[in-house]
């Protein structure tokens, strides 16, 4: 889901790319790449605050299920919670 941005950019512009290049019969590789890279870079930095968010409420999820994951009797739990 995160990554999804920008891997259908890369393939959107590849498939632009390929397709002027059959039209116009120039097989350069380089025109494709480098403008692969620069379409997914821009794509990356547009949609990065979107991607962090998700990630970082992810990682939240994650963190707060930690104790409803693990045993109350548990070692591990004890030293988690303080003992309580």
């Amino acid at each position: 889901m995160i990554g999804a941005p920008i891997l259908v950019s890369g393939i959107a512009i590849g498939m632009i790319i390929a397709l002027f290049q059959a039209l116009t019969q120039i097989q350069e590789q380089t025109i494709a790449t480098v403008l692969k890279i620069i379409v997914m870079v821009l794509v990356a930095g547009w949609t990065m605050p979107w991607m962090t968010r998700i990630m970082v409420e992810r990682a939240t999820d994650i963190y707060h299920a930690i104790p409803r994951v693990m045993p109350a009797d548990h070692q591990f739990y004890q030293l988690w919670t303080g003992g309580i």
